[in-house]
């Protein structure tokens, strides 16, 4: 039994992409950052992140209750 012949938007999807080759750079870095920099940015990251998370998740019964 033969196989259905492939739409041609199927036959795009299933071609191989060309992808660019990325520029990657072995150089040092220009500044060195120290470790309490480096901590500095990392709390500051997950509070950001992490924060108004924890808030949603603290009050979720208050945002359930309908008034």
């Amino acid at each position: 039994m033969p196989l259905p012949t492939v739409s041609g938007l199927f036959r795009h999807a299933l071609r191989t992409q060309v992808v660019p080759v990325a520029r990657v750079s072995a150089k040092p870095a220009q500044h060195n950052i120290s470790a309490g920099e480096q901590a500095f940015a990392l709390t500051v990251m997950f509070t950001t992140i992490l924060g108004p998370s924890g808030w949603i998740l603290a009050h979720l019964e208050d945002y359930k209750k309908k008034e």
